[in-house]
């Protein structure tokens, strides 16, 4: 039967939500009984895992995409997707720099009445800016989540029309919904409508609405959030970044941001070494979170399929490679 400390483990994970690691803990213990001879329930373990991820994905799938909006307000379903974050600043590693400016916002906006006993409002207006997959999507839910109140992620290839005055009418409706339902509004990869004006190449349409998204920001007095992120800031209009609060930049990881974010997606696995840091910095160089924890993944999964008790540390630096030698090529 399963092993004490896996046991254990399983139930810690459970009781932390952390639901990737319960599953593969899960997966592990059926590996195990496998090995010692026990076929038929390894089978039947490896089943209701399966049958309990499906329908857990399924759930979260439906709550993320429940939308609450009055009939009239049909339209915008087709403009934003709706995610119920249960996302934390704790469960992100990020600079101390950063995680001060976020936990300064989240103070104002959990504190707003006192501010305005004092004709003082918290900021609400946010420009995330930095390389992508260093967290700028995630923090907007993260901030969602500290806040208690939805993340609304605008479609930006919803907005967009050929036919002239369309997308502006569709923004104003965005902005209109920020009043009647206050939650994290994520403008990403904003960049495609806030380019600079002047350039040539910009079609009147997208002008347009860049213009309009000036005004409406500018006269925006609801409760919401709003935050626009962008991998190509110097590609914004320059009249843009004086219309939020707050500019924050969201940098590569440094040495201690790579170990600790590759820790802390390996805790609760077993190493058959322990980490050598100058080796996995070295290969780590460059790459940004979302790569770091897919590489951490990446050895997870070998270890489980290839039904062992832990993780081989050459498929860690392997898996890290491979993303570098990828930047390498595309930047060639």
């Amino acid at each position: 039967m399963a092993a004490a400390d896996q046991i254990k483990r399983l139930i810690k994970f459970y009781g932390e939500g952390d639901e990737d690691r319960f599953f593969a803990s899960a997966m592990q213990i059926a590996a195990s009984e496998a090995r010692q001879g026990h076929a038929n329930f390894a089978q039947e373990l490896k089943e209701l895992i399966e049958k309990a991820r499906k329908e857990r994905s399924s759930a979260q799938f439906e709550k993320g995409k429940v939308i609450p909006f009055s009939k009239s307000k049909n339209e915008i379903r087709e403009l934003v997707d709706v995610v119920n974050s249960n996302l934390h600043l704790t469960d992100m590693t990020l600079t101390e720099s950063l995680r001060d400016s976020l936990s300064k916002f989240i103070h104002e906006q959990k504190h707003w009445e006192v501010l305005n006993q004092y004709n003082l409002k918290p900021k609400r207006k946010l420009l995330f800016y930095g390389p992508p997959g260093c967290g700028k999507t995630m923090t907007a839910h993260a901030l969602a989540g500290e806040l208690g109140i939805p993340a609304f992620i605008v479609r930006l290839d919803g907005i967009i029309s050929k036919y002239m005055g369309e997308s502006i009418a569709k923004l104003r409706l965005i902005f209109d919904t920020m009043v009647d339902h206050r939650g994290v509004y994520l403008f990403d990869e904003f960049d495609s409508i806030g380019a600079h004006r002047n350039q040539g190449q910009d079609v009147g349409e997208i002008k347009r609405v860049l213009n309009s998204f000036l005004v409406n920001i500018e006269n925006n007095r609801s409760n919401s959030v709003i935050i626009a992120a962008t991998n190509l800031p110097k590609s914004l209009d320059n009249a843009l970044f004086r219309r939020f609060d707050e500019i924050i930049q969201f940098p590569l990881p440094n040495g201690k941001e790579i170990i600790q974010t590759i820790e802390n997606r390996l805790s609760g696995f077993t190493l058959d070494k322990n980490l050598d840091n100058t080796s996995i910095l070295e290969e780590a160089e460059g790459l940004n979170f979302s790569e770091l924890v897919n590489a951490s993944e990446e050895a997870i999964k070998e270890m489980i399929l290839s039904q062992r008790n832990s993780i081989k540390y050459l498929d860690l630096i392997t898996a890290l490679r491979k993303r570098k030698e990828s930047h390498a090529n595309r930047l060639q």
